[in-house]
């Protein structure tokens, strides 16, 4: 059964490339209107314009997701332009792989306030207009399966992960009395700008390690994201769900 997001309208952060900006393209083909979020405002305003030139409804909005002021800013911004979001999908997402001991406070501050912080200040700003008003809603925090079994030289990063798969359970046990779900997705290695920053080297051990023997395309992802914001989900909460090739089977 396809996949209808008609009449719903979904808050993307990070959605000017990568990931998340293949879940704006997903979500608008099945019929969402979308707020492409990002701190590159030109790239949201490209993926804005890839989707209204499809014959979707997309809008673009800058914000920083480490500044709670700033993702407290974008609330009015976005429900004057497009309404009330229903959908909220965590995308954006940072990271240098080093090692633990070389990474300086600075970076440590800002693993963490992009990565987990990010998640809870859009959580706290845009769920309140859903629940005051008794509305359906979907949640799904974009995680990594380096915060399920860590990650050589990611550990701020797995750690901050980890965060958002913890935050994601106990804010689906919170939300299920108010009829709206909260997923989370872990993507493994995926083809994407940030993952082709990293040495050949490491890229192709990466592919090595993965049963598929092939890294992910950001549209199976997607899939997955768009999937836990429908209906098709309607019985899904609290749940982490791995897109990645086999490379991470949890128990």
């Amino acid at each position: 059964m396809k996949i209808d997001l008609s009449g719903h309208r979904a808050i993307i952060t990070g959605s000017g490339s990568g990931i998340s900006r293949q879940v704006a393209l997903v979500m608008a083909e099945s019929g969402a209107e979308v707020a492409v979020v990002d701190i590159n405002l030109d790239a949201a305003k490209e993926t804005a314009e890839s989707i209204n030139q499809s014959g979707g409804v997309a809008k673009a909005f800058a914000v920083d997701v480490t500044s709670r002021q700033s993702i407290q800013s974008l609330r009015p911004e976005v429900e004057a332009g497009l309404g009330i979001s229903d959908i909220i999908v965590n995308g954006a997402g940072w990271n240098v792989g080093a090692p633990f001991l070389s990474n300086e406070p600075d970076f440590i501050d800002k693993v963490i306030a992009l990565n987990l912080m990010g998640n809870i200040n859009m959580c706290h700003t845009f769920l309140p207009p859903l629940v005051e008003g008794g509305k359906r809603g979907w949640v799904v925090n974009v995680s990594s399966d380096a915060g399920r079994v860590g990650s050589l030289g990611e550990t701020v990063y797995a750690s901050a992960k980890g965060g958002v798969i913890a935050f994601t359970k106990s804010l689906a046990r919170e939300m299920a009395r108010h009829n709206i779900n909260v997923n989370c997705v872990a993507p493994g290695p995926t083809d994407t700008p940030l993952l082709r920053m990293q040495p050949e080297k490491i890229q192709e051990a990466l592919v090595r390690a993965i049963p598929f023997r092939r890294l992910g395309d950001p549209v199976e992802i997607a899939n997955v994201v768009t999937f836990l914001a429908s209906e098709q989900a309607s019985y899904v909460t609290g749940q982490v769900i791995s897109v990645s090739g086999g490379l991470t089977m949890v128990g």
